[in-house]
């Protein structure tokens, strides 16, 4: 049986490059465009739910959300993906891939529809709503994680694997282009139909009714290319890897991984022994054992760690993003503007951000993985995303007065130094390094921590990036640490990152059961072998 393991593993691992390791990251890809989409496309529009439902007559600034509301709508769709990427994360390892996946997309579906909903129409009624089919939403999300990254890497061969799974991740790249594009078509044409004052001419006409449509239509948007992938999703075969390794029936991994690669793939009928199973499963050890803890221990301490502080930078830089563009000039003061031209202003500007920094990042990772190595790109990415975040925050006063231009070009490279770095990385190692009774869970807890880090940079740096001065907060704040002072914080944050991306091992050129030991686990009885949690 291990030598039936073994061929059908081997012929993956030198399988060439195919069409339909193509249409794998097209349709794995689909799930993590939606997902950028959905966690980015309501930082586009919570200054406009501030508008349309905390707007108090007479008051000199345009409504804002109050601060747990907006700690709330935009924290809440994390919460769900880490629970998801938990759950769904054992549930891959307890079930199989293929059975699992198609759940988490329609539940992204139904959720990214329902979100743009309202029961009732006062403001209590809808910000529920939202929050709660949010919630749900980062569930789904949350379980296409751990379930993409693992599919792409058991289907993919070793030498081009990493690429493979980053391609599947830098999907991410066009969903936050797409939420910042589509956030312009739609404000673009409700501003030129339905024209108003600025906000400082005529308070309450500067948000025109037809502003309510514009959120619940770029929220609802986020479904549309989840549901055309659906139906190719669940013709996907269970992974070759997981029904040889896991449900211990290599013939029907040769004959599924047959259907869509063009490999030479033949298995044995499987013989149970039931004297050999029996010494196998007395010497299994699970995800909570000391032999666990012994072989893996440091890996997924080191992919836990790693995820998290990148999350706490990286997100917080998404959510606060606008209000820095505010302060350098990019955007006018929300006075000047009426509602829809400010989600215009606010999207052109992530739009830009995508576009020169974010997106080529990703796909630089893509190019250069398997080249240079998964550790030495997420070294890199932390250090100069430590450089640029100090060189963004020692000198703040000075980007403040003109200097507007270099402080975008820095801070667009913190953001094409992320992504051409450890929010890639963080993303393909966790599914290379773990055996594959354990892959989905293990994955699903690194990306888990990562969305800790994430809950901590949203609801954080709402309140930190907050002026020191009250007079300048935003309505309903207390004063924070100011946007220098955050910026200080997320360098050694940083650091921290690039200290302990040294618990990371370097899995380029080999294979996963190289790198999770399964080869030598499969060639002796006796040896420990990995169990299900």
């Amino acid at each position: 049986m291990a030598k039936d393991h073994h061929h059908v593993l081997t012929a993956l691992d030198s399988a060439k490059t195919q069409w339909y390791h193509f249409t794998a990251i097209v349709i794995a890809g689909m799930g993590f465009f939606t997902d950028a989409y959905d966690l980015f496309c309501i930082s586009l529009v919570t200054k406009l739910l501030g508008r349309i439902y905390y707007h108090e007559l007479g008051d000199a600034k345009p409504g804002t959300l109050p601060p747990n509301v907006a700690a709330a709508v935009t924290g809440v769709a994390f919460c769900g993906t880490l629970a998801g990427q938990l759950f769904f994360g054992w549930l891959g390892d307890k079930m199989g891939r293929k059975k699992v996946y198609g759940m988490t997309l329609m539940t992204m579906v139904i959720c990214s529809i329902a979100s743009g909903l309202s029961f009732g129409s006062d403001r209590k009624a809808v910000m529920a709503t939202i929050c709660f089919f949010r919630f749900w939403l980062g569930f789904g999300i949350g379980g296409d994680y751990p379930l993409s990254a693992t599919i792409m890497s058991e289907y993919a061969n070793k030498k081009t694997r990493g690429a493979f799974i980053a391609a599947v991740f830098a999907m991410q790249g066009f969903g936050i282009l797409a939420g910042g594009v589509f956030a312009i078509i739609v404000s673009a044409a409700y501003k030129a139909k339905y024209p108003a004052p600025s906000y400082e001419q005529n308070a309450f006409a500067s948000t025109v009714p037809q502003a309510d449509h514009v959120w619940r239509i770029i929220v609802m948007f986020g479904a549309v290319p989840a549901l055309l992938t659906y139906y190719w999703r669940m013709k996907m075969p269970e992974t070759a890897r997981y029904t040889a390794l896991v449900a211990h029936n290599a013939k029907k991994a040769a004959a599924d991984m047959s259907k869509v690669l063009q490999v030479d793939l033949t298995a044995k009928e499987q013989q149970k022994d039931e004297e050999v199973e029996g010494s196998k499963k007395n010497k299994l050890f699970g995800l909570f054992s000391k032999e666990f803890l012994r072989r893996h221990g440091l890996h997924l301490l080191g992919t836990t760690s790693t995820w998290f502080l990148l999350d706490i930078a990286f997100y917080s830089q998404n959510l606060f993003q606008k209000d820095i563009f505010s302060a350098v000039g990019w955007i006018p003061p929300a006075k000047t503007m009426n509602a829809i031209e400010e989600v215009y202003k606010i999207a052109k500007a992530q739009t830009l951000i995508a576009t020169f920094s974010t997106v080529p990042g990703y796909w630089c990772t893509v190019l250069l993985i398997d080249i240079i190595g998964r550790f030495a790109i997420q070294l890199m990415g932390f250090f100069f995303m430590t450089v640029f975040m100090f060189a963004l925050a020692i000198p703040y006063n000075h980007w403040l007065h003109g200097n507007h231009i270099g402080f975008v070009i820095i801070y667009s490279l913190t953001f094409f130094f992320a992504n051409f770095g450890p929010n890639a990385t963080t993303f393909v190692v966790p599914a290379e390094i773990f055996p594959a009774r354990l892959r989905s869970t293990c994955h699903g807890i690194s990306a888990a921590a990562g969305k800790a880090g994430a809950i901590v940079g949203a609801f954080g740096f709402l309140y930190a990036a907050q002026s020191t001065d009250k007079t300048k907060t935003d309505k309903g704040y207390p004063p924070g640490i100011g946007v220098k002072n955050s910026l200080i914080m997320l360098g050694v944050v940083n650091f921290l990152g690039m200290l302990f991306t040294f618990l990371v091992p370097e899995s380029k050129g080999r294979s996963l059961e190289e790198m999770s030991g399964e080869n030598e686990e499969e060639g002796n009885v006796g040896d420990a072998k990995t169990a299900p949690v």
